[in-house]
């Protein structure tokens, strides 16, 4: 696509534009979700779920339910990505003007800062894990520590950190190259590591269940109500599979955009979302079951498991299998969205990979607090809830009041029909922040609501905000656009 007629040189640059080259095919989208859940972080979450549901059929049924719906929403923002062209923050200036556009784009930026450090995070400890099986270097890891961490820990973080600016330099194609083959590799890793471990316990039954004084025990602080296997549990696991995905149902559009069809845009997120979610979810249940015949003890982390390996070997195929893959998620996720964005607010300044740098700088300064510490659950409930508002309204705009069209030139005019009041839409802004208070800062700030409502605080945000904003916009008699 050729420069828009009349654009802002406030609102375009080069990384903004509509896409040109739309060669993405069904494999590349398929590899956006092996990149995106086949990390540590994503292995952690499910081995954690799986322990609030009581029993393996109870979990895949749970995770089937959630991956299903994640397919469903997937397709509806990856669409408008297809049929635009354009990544998340300029999406974003159909619903929230061209200026006030900035404020989501912020919003997910600082949400990926956090998720960049948390898997940063969890593939240094990859290495770290391995390192430790040497008697000196243990030594150095107990011994030695700074920044609120072992100084090991934080040489890794750091080389980590580093080597993942280095998979950016030559843009998104390179992205796609990498997350092509870092995605199947952890596969292959997942399969290895979980038939060591079948191998050794001398066979495995899918009823073979972890006790459940051992479940409630492990699940007890994490704030899911119901016991594991209740209805309730289950529900909840369903849902905090569901927000473990916010992130990308706002900028799923930064790489369906460069897919060349519909067509090719389905199949590629039914064979990477729901079957994909479903089988890896399989192999971390068989891996925590498993694990725990072998071992006796709830191992959530497959570092933690790698580490006691016998064969030096294995560990460290393992470790540097699971470091690499978990790149490819910062990369995918975490790096490519606030590098669009962060240039979508200053687009003559910062291009996408100065918003990429910006983005991995915050995520070093933030390793000393490791905010992303603690339970996956509430972490995950915790910032993918401030997401939900933001989505709900974009889809409401998008598929409610707009009927599936935008006209793309006009979200790079400065006085076009993206301008609403001066450049910010008041009614997305409203709609939005009362969504973000109900699921976001009410539920994890005061007590003034249920202690199961964090659970579904990403649901609770997009009906709540996606219904205030399409009040707001029906309120006026002729208010709404008309599609060409």
């Amino acid at each position: 696509m050729n420069l828009p007629p009349n654009a802002s040189p406030l609102l375009y640059n080069e990384d903004l534009a509509p896409a040109k080259e739309r060669n993405w095919g069904p494999f590349s989208i398929f590899n956006v979700w092996t990149s995106d859940v086949h990390s540590l972080w994503g292995y952690y979450l499910a081995a954690s779920l799986f322990l609030f549901c009581g029993s393996f059929v109870n979990f895949l049924i749970a995770i089937g339910i959630g991956s299903l719906i994640i397919y469903v929403l997937m397709n509806m923002v990856g669409i408008a990505g297809v049929r635009t062209g354009v990544p998340f923050p300029v999406l974003a200036r159909a619903s929230f003007g061209i200026w006030g556009a900035n404020f989501p784009a912020i919003v997910r930026a600082i949400v990926a800062c956090f998720w960049y450090g948390a898997q940063t995070a969890a593939a240094s400890g990859a290495i770290v894990a391995l390192l430790i099986r040497d008697e000196g270097m243990l030594a150095f890891h107990q011994s030695s520590h700074m920044l609120g961490h072992s100084t090991l820990e934080v040489i890794c973080y750091v080389v980590i950190w580093a080597l993942q600016l280095l998979i950016i330099q030559r843009g998104m194609e390179t992205v796609r190259k990498f997350q092509d083959w870092a995605g199947p590799a952890v596969w292959v890793m997942m399969l290895i590591l979980a038939i060591y471990l079948v191998v050794k316990a001398g066979g495995i039954s899918l009823t073979g269940d972890i006790p459940m004084d051992v479940l409630l025990e492990k699940t007890k602080d994490a704030g899911v109500p119901g016991v594991p296997g209740s209805f309730e549990a289950l529900m909840a696991v369903a849902a905090i599979w569901v927000t473990y995905f916010a992130a990308l149902y706002l900028n799923f559009c930064d790489f369906s955009r460069y897919s060349p069809d519909e067509r090719s845009l389905r199949i590629g997120n039914i064979w990477g979302l729901p079957v994909n979610l479903i089988l890896f979810s399989l192999v971390a249940g068989i891996t925590t079951i498993a694990a725990f015949q072998v071992y006796g003890e709830v191992l959530l982390h497959p570092d933690q498991i790698s580490a006691k390996f016998d064969s030096w070997f294995l560990a460290l195929l393992a470790a540097l299998t699971f470091a690499v893959a978990t790149l490819g998620i910062n990369v995918v996720a975490n790096f490519v969205s606030p590098a669009f964005d962060f240039a979508n607010v200053f687009p003559k300044h910062i291009t996408f990979k100065r918003g990429g740098y910006i983005a991995a700088l915050i995520a070093l300064v933030l390793y000393p607090f490791a905010p992303w510490e603690g339970g996956a659950a509430h972490f995950v409930n915790m910032v993918g809830a401030t997401m939900g508002p933001i989505f709900g309204v974009m889809m409401v705009d998008y598929y409610l009041i707009r009927k599936g069209w935008l006209n793309v030139d006009a979200l790079y005019h400065e006085n076009g029909e993206y301008r609403f009041q001066n450049g910010w839409h008041v009614n997305a802004l409203i709609a939005a922040g009362i969504g973000i208070l109900f699921s976001s800062i009410l539920p994890n700030f005061t007590n003034l609501l249920p202690s199961w409502w964090g659970v579904y605080g990403w649901f609770f945000g997009v009906a709540i905000a996606g219904v205030i904003y399409y009040g707001l916009r029906t309120a006026r008699s002729g208010a709404l656009p008309k599609p060409a």
